[in-house]
């Protein structure tokens, strides 16, 4: 599995519009094969900062299925705009996780 995490930084007064798009586009990177699932985490100290994380089978299945595909051209129609600066992404591959729930 490959962990796909972009920060993004929304533009002032957008926050609530954002989420609203974001829910919208969600079945669309859904709708991929490879797509793992996601989850969009909000900052609490800064509430124009949000963490999005995407789990794909593989890095292929983000940056060219994901990206070469209709549903990439939607999601940017729908969610590019909020952006403020462009957000980095970046891809991690699993070197140790502990799921918690010790004796």
């Amino acid at each position: 599995m490959i962990l796909e995490a972009a920060m993004l930084h929304i533009k002032t007064g957008m926050t609530a519009d954002f989420e609203e798009s974001f829910r919208e586009a969600s079945p669309l990177i859904a709708s991929i094969d490879g797509y793992l699932g996601h989850e969009l985490q909000k900052c609490l100290e800064d509430d124009h900062k949000y963490l999005l994380l995407v789990r794909w089978r593989s890095l292929e299945d983000h940056k060219e299925g994901f990206r070469g595909s209709p549903q990439y051209e939607r999601w940017k129609a729908l969610l590019h705009h909020y952006y403020n600066p462009f957000p980095v992404v970046e891809h991690f591959d699993s070197v140790f996780r502990n799921e918690g729930g010790g004796a």
